[in-house]
Protein backbone atom coordinates (compact mmCIF):
# COMPACT_ATOMS: atom_id res chain seq x y z
CA UNK A 1 0.00 0.00 0.00
CA UNK A 2 1.49 3.50 -0.58
CA UNK A 3 2.17 5.55 2.24
CA UNK A 4 0.23 8.72 1.55
CA UNK A 5 -3.01 6.20 1.41
CA UNK A 6 -2.56 4.82 4.87
CA UNK A 7 -1.60 7.45 6.79
CA UNK A 8 -4.70 8.67 5.19
CA UNK A 9 -7.03 5.22 5.72
CA UNK A 10 -5.06 5.09 9.37
CA UNK A 11 -6.55 8.39 10.21
CA UNK A 12 -2.41 9.85 11.29
CA UNK A 13 -3.57 12.51 8.78
CA UNK A 14 -6.70 13.21 7.63
CA UNK A 15 -5.92 14.05 3.57
CA UNK A 16 -4.19 12.20 1.21
CA UNK A 17 -3.31 15.33 -0.10
CA UNK A 18 -1.52 16.66 3.09
CA UNK A 19 0.27 12.99 3.32
CA UNK A 20 1.41 13.11 -0.13
CA UNK A 21 2.98 17.05 0.94
CA UNK A 22 4.19 15.86 4.05
CA UNK A 23 6.01 12.56 2.37
CA UNK A 24 7.32 14.76 -0.28
CA UNK A 25 9.07 17.48 1.74
CA UNK A 26 11.46 14.92 3.68
CA UNK A 27 9.30 14.84 6.65
CA UNK A 28 8.76 11.03 6.82
CA UNK A 29 11.04 7.47 7.39
CA UNK A 30 10.19 4.41 7.01
CA UNK A 31 12.33 1.93 8.68
CA UNK A 32 14.80 4.75 9.09
CA UNK A 33 14.61 5.43 5.10
CA UNK A 34 13.51 9.16 3.66
CA UNK A 35 9.96 8.06 2.03
CA UNK A 36 8.41 9.17 -0.88
CA UNK A 37 4.40 9.67 -1.17
CA UNK A 38 4.41 6.39 -3.08
CA UNK A 39 6.82 4.53 -1.22
CA UNK A 40 5.20 1.26 -0.20
CA UNK A 41 4.37 -0.11 3.03
CA UNK A 42 3.93 -3.48 4.71
CA UNK A 43 3.08 -4.96 8.35
CA UNK A 44 5.58 -4.68 10.68
CA UNK A 45 7.39 -1.41 9.05
CA UNK A 46 8.46 1.42 11.07
CA UNK A 47 7.13 5.28 10.61
CA UNK A 48 8.93 7.95 11.95
CA UNK A 49 6.81 11.51 11.47
CA UNK A 50 7.51 14.98 11.87
CA UNK A 51 4.61 17.06 12.31
CA UNK A 52 6.18 20.84 13.11
CA UNK A 53 7.54 20.72 16.83
CA UNK A 54 6.41 16.82 17.15
CA UNK A 55 8.16 13.49 15.99
CA UNK A 56 5.51 10.47 15.85
CA UNK A 57 6.68 6.72 15.75
CA UNK A 58 4.20 3.73 15.25
CA UNK A 59 4.62 0.41 13.63
CA UNK A 60 2.22 -1.30 11.37
CA UNK A 61 -0.16 -3.82 12.28
CA UNK A 62 -2.49 -4.21 9.59
CA UNK A 63 -3.39 -2.94 6.01
CA UNK A 64 -6.66 -2.43 4.56
CA UNK A 65 -8.11 -0.93 1.67
CA UNK A 66 -10.78 1.02 3.23
CA UNK A 67 -12.01 1.20 7.08
CA UNK A 68 -14.46 2.28 9.70
CA UNK A 69 -13.21 4.84 12.22
CA UNK A 70 -13.15 2.31 14.88
CA UNK A 71 -10.97 0.10 13.15
CA UNK A 72 -8.52 2.46 11.85
CA UNK A 73 -6.82 2.78 15.66
CA UNK A 74 -6.01 -1.29 15.09
CA UNK A 75 -3.37 -0.50 11.78
CA UNK A 76 -0.73 0.45 14.07
CA UNK A 77 0.22 1.67 17.13
CA UNK A 78 2.29 4.65 18.89
CA UNK A 79 6.05 3.67 19.15
CA UNK A 80 7.17 7.12 20.77
CA UNK A 81 6.06 10.48 20.46
CA UNK A 82 8.67 13.40 20.91
CA UNK A 83 8.13 17.23 20.95
CA UNK A 84 10.63 19.32 19.67
CA UNK A 85 12.16 22.47 22.17
CA UNK A 86 11.82 25.18 20.38
CA UNK A 87 14.59 27.12 21.45
CA UNK A 88 14.12 29.76 18.62
CA UNK A 89 13.36 32.56 21.28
Amino acid sequence: MRLDKFLKISRIIKRRSVAKEVADKGRIQVNGKLAKSSTDVKIGDQLRIQFGNKILEVGIDELHESTKKEDAAKMCHIINETRLENNGN
